[in-house]
């Protein structure tokens, strides 16, 4: 699955506008995964708020990373066997786009047009698909 430069620029505006509010975001996001999938979001222990940090951190590298592919695969391939170790399972990615999702709709309001939500959803399907791949040799 590739993501057009559309949607590669689509995506990295709109993280722009997340960005400043990135502890929210981050809040936000966690507090989702743990209404969805409370078993995914037990995986994510101590503090909250510096994890919620983390994700943002990890996020933007990733979304700064969409404009040259080739040289973030390798980093996401070592993130999706990082969170293996962590326990994380396969069926945990749906539940982590949801929140993403819904996190990214509740900052971005009226700029969450469906053309952004599909913009994320082809560049967390993409990077899902690496780390999954990575971690258990299957998308």
């Amino acid at each position: 699955m590739s993501l057009t430069p559309r949607q590669i620029a689509l995506v990295q505006s709109t993280f722009r506008t997340v960005q400043p509010v990135a502890a929210t975001a981050g809040e936000l996001f966690y507090g989702r995964l743990a209404e969805i999938d409370p078993a995914a979001a037990a995986l994510f222990k101590g503090d909250m708020k510096a994890q919620g940090q983390k994700f943002m951190q990890v996020l933007a590298v990733a979304v700064g990373g969409l404009s040259n592919i080739p040289t973030l695969v390798p980093v996401v391939q070592q993130l999706g066997v990082r969170h293996a170790g962590y326990g994380v399972r396969a069926e945990h990615f749906d539940s982590v786009k949801r929140a993403l999702l819904w996190s990214l709709a509740m900052i971005l309001q009226d700029a969450y047009t469906p053309e952004v939500r599909a913009a994320w959803a082809t560049a967390y399907a993409m990077l899902a698909g690496v780390m999954k791949e990575a971690a258990w040799g299957a998308p």
